[in-house]
This record gives C-alpha cells, structure tokens and sequence, in this order.
C-alpha cells in the first residue's frame, strides 16, 4: 500500500518558480501591461445600482477582462476557458488566482462581454492601450498600412425566403424568438478568388516599422475593402510636419483615393493596378514590387492573429462580433508589445556589449 503524501507548504511556488524558468510568457505580458490602467473603463460594466447587498458580490472586473485575454491568447470558448484556468497553474497565475478562489464560469464570462457590448467598451479598452504603446515609446513613426481579413461565423442554413428578409435587414418572420436568437442577421455571404465566405472582416491600419494595430473597424464580410478605407487613414502630423505613407494593396487603388491622399498631403504607396487593354508596364510592376515588400508585412499582423485563432468567431450579431474583434487587435497589441520589449532589450545588450569591447569570442 503506497503511502499517501500531502503537498508542502512551498510546493506550490517552487512548481510556478519552475514555470517562469521554462520560460512562462503570461508571466511577461504579467510585468509589462498595466491592467489596472483598463479599470477606469472596465468599471463601468458594474455601474449598476444595487437592490441589496444579497447575493455573490461582482468578480473583480479587471480579473474578468484577462480572462477575456486568455480565451484571445488560447481560443477558447466560454465553455471551455473555466477548465484549463482551474487545471493549469500558469493561467491561475496570470489571473492572481489562488487555488480556493473562485473561477468565473461560461455564463459570468458571457455576460461580462455582453456588458462589453452594450457599453460599447472594446473600442475605448483599445484606444487605452495606445497610452501605453507612448509610454513604451512605440509611437507611430513610419508607414501606414492599411488592409482586411476574413473573420468567419458560424454559417446559417436559411431557406430562400429567410435570405431575402435578411439581405433586407430584416429578421425572418417565421422564425419562433428562440430560432430568431440563433440567426446571424448582419453576417454575409461573399467570394474572393473562387472561396466563399460568411461572417465579417476586421479592417485594420497597422504600423510600417512594429506592426502594432494602430485603428481598426468592423463590418460583414461582403463590404469591399475600400469602402472603409478613409475612415481608417491616420491624419497625424510628425515632428517634421509631415503626414505617414500608406501602403496598400492594388484593391484600394482609385481616383478618388488618390485624389483624397493628394489633398491631405498624404504620400500614396498603394499599388497601381491594370486594366483591360491597359496592363501594367514593367516600370509600375517594379513599383509595385518595392511597394509591397513593405505592405506585405501587414499579413504578419494577420498571421499572428489566425496562430491565436482569431480569425473565426463564435458569436451572433454585428455588435458582439465587433467585441470580439476588436479584443482580439488588443490582445494582439499586447502580445506583440511583449515582443518588442524583449527584442530592443537584446539589442541594447547588444549594443552595450560592442561598445565595451564585449562579443563574442574570436573565431579561431
């Protein structure tokens, strides 16, 4: 009969202890976002008045919004995210967690974003985060690179006549309210390059040199990419009174584009696109080679994004959608945050090294 034993007193930090070893990256984004500075924003999901002080008292909403980061992080659904943060030490770590403590479950989780969604909190919560991109001095600098991506839902199977009523804006009418609920009546259908989709796009501007997220939108899938192109454009002055560039693809090339990056002194890298019985000459597809080195690094930003699952959401609606995506450009923010941080850390090391006389021992 195996003797049973019983955890000690430290076990439980030396097992963490390990974990940052290993090399724990919540414990990184831990150090250097600053979540309380989301309170302010967050709190007003609880700013609701009290009948009495019966019942549970509202989870801390700060712990509730990194919840919302881990699903981002991890892909996890409402269902699935109370397991994994019960089970694995690092994420009650990066919630402050201890192991008696309480563990929002799928419906708390829920409600907090639907909270979210009816505040319209996710673009504010975004917008926070740019304070702390300036204080880390990751300012926008450099090119604008504009561009958008899939984001699909989960498909409906209507019939004829519910597909008019919705293409109408209009909820189908003979659907019983518990059907009504389940039909996505903003997502739509479109195709691009013989794929079909169904569901909506996150239309983003990125930065040329960090690749950080620096505005985005939301709408269905069938909105052409240009038609939002304008409300994306940062207008900000440099130090030098100049304007950003702006990369993009050939897609939102038009007269009226370049009539409008010309009258704001915006200088236009977007790529110049043929048309029939007037190709491309070889001096515009060189052009267009050096300008997409630079607008290809936008697809990073999306690469990164479909690793953490972020290009399919679960949810119903226009609205909910817009919260989904629009924490899933934050949580990417962060996340890439983290990555700049450790790679001009190496670099002033680097840096350092050299002008010390410090390197690498001299080949043989």
């Amino acid at each position: 009969m195996l003797t049973p034993t019983y955890p000690g007193f430290f076990d439980v930090e030396t097992r963490t202890a390990k974990l940052t070893a290993m090399g724990d990256s919540l414990v990184k984004l831990n150090a250097q976002i600053n979540r309380e500075a989301f309170r302010p924003d967050l709190a007003r999901a609880h700013a609701k008045e009290r009948k009495s002080n019966a019942g549970a008292k509202p989870i801390n909403v700060v712990l509730m919004f990194k919840m919302l980061a881990l699903q981002h992080l991890y892909n996890l659904a409402d269902e699935g995210i109370e397991y994994p943060v019960r089970d694995r030490l690092s994420f009650m770590r990066f919630l402050g967690l201890q192991l008696e403590d309480r563990v929002p479950d799928a419906k708390t989780v829920w409600l907090f974003r639907e909270r979210l969604k009816d505040l319209k909190l996710a673009e504010d919560l975004f917008n926070r985060f740019h304070e702390q991109l300036a204080t880390h001095g990751y300012v926008t600098c450099t090119g604008q690179m504009i561009d958008a991506t899939f984001v699909e839902a989960p498909r409906q199977r209507n019939n004829r006549e519910e597909d008019v009523q919705i293409k109408a804006d209009k909820s189908p009418e003979d659907c019983s309210e518990n059907k009504k609920r389940q039909k996505d009546v903003d997502a739509r259908w479109t195709k691009k390059n013989n794929d079909t989709h169904y569901g909506y796009k996150n239309h983003i501007n990125a930065d040329e040199t960090n690749k950080l997220v620096q505005d985005y939108t939301v709408t269905d899938a069938a909105v052409h990419d240009s038609q939002v192109f304008e409300v994306l454009l940062d207008q900000t002055i440099d130090k030098d009174g100049k304007k950003r560039a702006v990369y993009a693809d050939s897609a939102y090339r038009s007269r009226g584009h370049e009539e409008k990056l010309a009258a704001d002194n915006m200088p236009s890298q977007i790529c110049e696109k043929g048309t029939r019985g007037h190709p491309l000459t070889d001096a515009q597809k060189e052009t267009n080679r050096v300008k997409s080195k630079v607008r290809a690094r936008v697809e990073h930003v999306f690469g990164a994004q479909t690793q953490m699952g972020g290009h399919i959401v679960r949810t119903i609606g226009l609205r909910r959608a817009q919260v989904k995506i629009g924490m899933m450009n934050l949580v990417y923010n962060m996340k890439r945050l983290v990555q700049l941080i450790v790679r001009d850390t190496k670099a002033s090391i680097r840096a350092a090294c050299v002008a010390n006389g410090i390197g690498a021992p001299a080949m043989a």
